[in-house]
Order: C-alpha cells, then structure tokens, then sequence
C-alpha cells in the first residue's frame, strides 16, 4: 500500500475552505476598477486575495490530486483533454479552477484588463502533470486522436485533401503535406492554427497511405511577402494583446497536442496493434523565409530539417516575456547550453548561412533548389527502418517523465508569464481591443 502524501489528512477539512477563498476574491475584485484602471494600492489588494486563495488550492492538490483526478476521470477509464479536464474540475471543485462564467467574461477583455484566472488552470495542471499517476494518464489523453480528425478522416482518405483556414493538407505519393496557410499574417500562431495543425497530424498519422509528412508554409499575401514562401512568424502577438491567445486551448493544447504527437505518434485504439498503441511517422520540415518564435520551436522535433539559405532562426520569447514552449528542454540537446541561452535569453537570430545554423537544420541550400532536396530528404525518409529507429531515438532522447516534468512547470510558469507586467506592457501595443 503507497503511504499517503503529506498533507493528505488536511485534503477534506481543505475542500470548503477553497470556495470560501475563492468568493473572497470575487468580493475583492468586484469592488476595485479594472485592472489596468487600479491604483498601486488597488493592485496590492487584488494580489493579496489571489495569493492567499492560489497558496489554498496548491496546498489541497498538493494533498489530493490524484483523488481529484481519479473522480473526474471515473478512476482514469476516461480520457478528458486538457479543456474537458478544467472545465469538469471546474464543476466539480467548486473554488478550485475558475468556472466557465469567468472564463467567459475573461475573453471578452484584452490582456490588460483580465484577472489572470488562468493562472489557477496553471496550478491544476502543474499538480495533474507532475503525479506519476495522473500526469502520464494526462498525456495519453492528449496523444488520442481529436473527435474533428476523426470525422475529417474518411473524407481525407478518400480525396486526399483538407482544407482548413489555417493549414492546407494533401496527401501525394505517400507523403502526408501540410502547408501552414495564414498568408495574411506570416503563419503567426492563434488557437485556430492550433486547433487546424493537430487535425492535419492525426489525419497524416491515421491514413495507412501516408508514410512521412513534411510541414512547410505557403505564399504571403502580407505586403512585404507578397508571392514568397514563409514558414513561421510565431506566436501571434496582436492577438496576445487583445486578449485571444489561451493557457488551456493554445499554449498546452500547442505542446502536449500536435506537437508531441509528431514526436510519439497518436495513440490509438487498436488490440491488432500488440507491438505499439501509438501510430508514429517520420516528418520534415522545410523553411523558407525565417523560423521565429514558435517556427523555431517545432524544428526541434523533426527527423530531418531544410532551409533555405537566406532564412533565419529566432526564439524572442524572452524579449516578448513568455517562455518559448518546450525549446528550453530540447534546446541545448541540439545546440549546447551555450548557445541555447544566447538565443532564449539574448535574443539571438541565427542565419541559415552561419556555421551554427547547421545545429538546427540538416541542409542548407539556396533557396531555388529547396523544391528538389525536399523531394530528395522525403524518399530518404520513406524507409523501414525509418520509424522505428527514430522511436528508440526520441525514447533517448526525450523520456517521456522528463518531458511530463517539464510541462508540469511550464503549466504554470508560462500562465505567470502571461499576466506579467512586462508582458502585457510589451504586447499592449499591439491591437488591444477598447473597453
């Protein structure tokens, strides 16, 4: 029998006090101006009551996550995504996680002017992700295919193609192509393209007749790109300032969705598949233009990366103060700690033509014939032996504890961030909607 946590005694007595806090706050808030309207003093109050509240609800879970899980979960015989999970906890804890009536009067406002209930989802989730229980429950939820790919998915064997407003995908000669489509903004990143970029991978990873896929973007619309291939712009930043960019739906789904799925494959099931549940592919990536932010940060889980010569490299989470999703755990595996804090920390831009730039990318080459070595780099991949070795290489490289003990932090590090002054300072600028 497991010995009980610490705490574990103070987990019921904890319970009632959690809606208590929680209203407390709500009383708080709702006699002081908007945030971005509170005086100093008006914002030492409000931070009082959250804290006193957050230091509550770290302290039950601390106690009794697994408890929390297992019953809104029915003893983990259900999966619920990270979405379902907050909401049900929402309703079911009572004072634990912000309710659905906050949240949407949370979206309603630009960053400035929210309450941060997001940060209390980041507490949940660090305390789900980091029990060895629940936490790798968790992420086999999030590796299963979403309900829209598989109602997308007969469709797609069929014609071979999906269209969606921010990824067009089409499968040719066994290679599964998914072009980011966002012309208008240089592909930045929104919880739409989130949303559309996990649906074209489970598609690629559930059709028997895709073998590896490639991920490029497509032509500009933008002005300064008009008629020219780009490939990442990152994280949208007007939308960050206007309030639209979520902990749950955009910064998580992002990590523990799509992208891990191109690194483990998508969970499956299946009882004819003994030797794995998971459906794992071989991927490539082909950048024109530049990788920033985010474009940087899903190279780092590619079996094989080309660029174009006059491209460019850039993780500026830090100068935009968040935290650039898992690269400050894949990084350094790459590129060394050395140049892995020049970059996430000073904010250095690598150009496809410096010796370093062949630490992120396996080819170089200029940028008319990027169209044949991709040919080239995806027939090298259409091998056997491909998929498997390259499984015993991410189990290597990237164990699956390691990586739940790092999102485990990042849930709640990267919802700090967001609500950080320095953040909502810097992105203010760009398109906050009026009051």
């Amino acid at each position: 029998m497991t010995q009980a946590p610490a705490g574990h005694e103070e987990a019921p007595a904890l319970r009632p006090g959690l809606t208590e806090a929680a209203g407390h706050v709500e009383k708080v808030l709702a006699s002081l101006p908007r945030p971005s309207a509170r005086t100093p003093e008006q914002r030492a109050e409000a931070a009082a009551a959250k804290d006193a509240a957050r230091a509550l609800r770290t302290r039950f879970l601390d106690a009794y996550v697994d408890e929390v899980y297992d019953r809104l979960t029915e003893g983990r015989s259900v999966s619920l995504r990270l979405a379902e999970l907050v909401e049900a906890g929402a309703r079911a804890f009572p004072g634990l996680l912000p309710s659905d009536e906050q949240l949407a009067s949370e979206r309603s406002r630009p960053q400035a002017d929210k309450e941060g209930h997001e940060i209390d989802q980041g507490i949940f989730l660090r305390a789900v992700l980091r029990s060895a229980t629940a936490g790798p429950h968790l992420l086999d939820a999030m590796l299963r295919p979403t309900p829209r790919a598989l109602r997308l998915l007969p469709e797609f064997r069929r014609t071979g193609v999906v269209e969606m407003e921010a990824v067009r995908l089409e499968r040719r000669d066994g290679v599964a192509r998914l072009t980011m489509c966002r012309d208008e903004c240089l592909n930045a990143e929104d919880n739409q393209q989130v949303d559309d970029m996990e649906t074209a991978v489970d598609l690629a990873l559930l059709d028997p007749d895709v073998r590896v896929g490639l991920l490029r973007g497509g032509e500009m619309s933008h002005p300064r790109y008009r008629g020219r291939r780009v490939f990442s712009a990152g994280i949208n930043l007007k939308d960050l300032g206007s309030g639209d960019i979520s902990l749950v739906d955009f910064l998580l789904r992002r990590e523990l969705g799509y992208i891990h799925k191109i690194v483990r494959g998508v969970l499956v099931d299946d009882p004819g598949r003994w030797h794995s549940p998971h459906v794992e592919k071989p991927w490539a990536a082909a950048v024109d233009g530049f990788a920033i932010g985010g474009g940087t940060q899903l190279l780092l889980v590619f079996d094989h990366v080309l660029a174009a010569s006059d491209a460019y490299f850039s993780l500026p989470a830090a100068k935009e103060g968040i935290i650039p999703g898992v690269a400050n755990f894949r990084f350094s595996r790459y590129a060394g700690p050395r140049l892995a804090r020049q970059v996430i920390l000073g904010g250095r831009r690598i150009w496809a033509t410096e010796p370093d730039a062949r630490l992120l990318a396996d080819e170089i080459v200029e940028p008319h014939e990027l169209d044949a070595a991709v040919e080239r780099a995806l027939t090298r991949l259409d091998g056997d032996a491909v998929s498997a070795n390259r499984r015993m290489l991410n189990l290597a490289e990237e164990p699956v504890d390691e990586f739940r003990a790092y999102m485990a932090e990042f849930a709640l590090q990267q919802a700090l961030r967001l609500y950080g002054e320095d953040v909502i300072d810097k992105v203010g600028r760009f398109g906050a909607r009026p009051v």
